[in-house]
Formats: structure tokens, C-alpha cells, sequence
């Protein structure tokens, strides 16, 4: 039924939402901190745990497709808008840890594909699938 998924994905933004307050809260911050981040990994989390049990139907991902094609970006957009907001008025403190954190993390992914080892493009795969195509045509010519 649609009306479950729309239920599960309120259910999820409400905890979500209650969640990132209290933690705004312990850490001393007068914000939601990550209410819309704890929203979508609870979702997820349902999702999983439904799939699981059998219980994640057609209906329920038609309510949660619906909401998410429409309301999930807009709330990620205004949350972003609170992000910047709240970073500039913090200081320079703020702003340097949020570039220390974008570093750090466009390093690990620098570091995570170097531990991976190379792997082919797409390019590389159309191209050995369509040199396959054409040896095959060729010895049934």
C-alpha cells in the first residue's frame, strides 16, 4: 500500500528530525545536527529490515518513491542553506574544520582507489566486447 511507504518515510523523517535536535542539544549546538542524514539511514535501515522480512511490497515503495522524488531534495536543499548559514556565522573555526574534512575525505578516496588496483573503464570494456563481436563475426564469415 502507498500509504505505508508514505507513513515509513514520515516515521523515519520524525525520529530523524528528533534525533538530530537531541544531539544539537549534547553537543551545545543551536541546530539540527544531521536530522535529515539520521532520517535517510533509518530509512534505509527499514527498507533492509522490511526486504528481509518480506514485507517491502510494491505499494510501500511507490509511497516512499513518491516522497523522495519530491520532498527528500528539497529538505537536503534547505538543510544545506542552514548548513552554510550557521558555518559562517560560527567563525573561522568552522569553516576550517569543514575544508579539513573535505580534504580529508577527497584523500581517502584518493587512497581507497589506489588500494583497489586498477580496474577497466568503460571505454576499455566496450571496446573488448566490440573487438570479441567482431573476431566472432569473422569466423562464422
Amino acid at each position: 500500500m502507498t500509504i505505508s511507504g508514505v507513513a515509513l518515510l514520515a516515521l523515519c523523517t520524525l525520529l530523524g528530525q528528533v534525533l538530530g535536535e537531541l544531539l544539537g542539544v549534547q553537543l551545545g549546538v543551536k541546530a539540527n545536527v544531521g536530522g535529515v542524514g539520521i532520517a535517510m539511514i533509518l530509512l534505509i535501515a527499514a527498507r533492509v529490515w522490511l526486504t528481509d522480512r518480506k514485507l517491502w511490497t510494491a505499494g510501500v515503495n511507490q509511497g516512499v518513491m513518491l516522497w523522495a522524488s519530491l520532498y527528500i531534495p528539497i529538505v537536503i536543499a534547505m538543510a544545506a542553506q542552514q548548513d552554510v548559514a550557521a558555518a559562517v556565522s560560527g567563525g573561522p573555526m568552522v569553516l576550517i574544520g569543514g575544508i579539513c574534512v573535505v580534504c580529508l575525505c577527497f584523500a581517502m578516496v584518493a587512497l581507497i582507489g589506489r588500494m583497489s588496483g586498477r580496474s577497466e573503464t568503460m571505454d576499455e570494456i566496450e571496446a573488448r566486447e566490440r573487438l570479441a563481436s567482431i573476431t566472432e563475426q569473422a569466423d562464422t564469415a
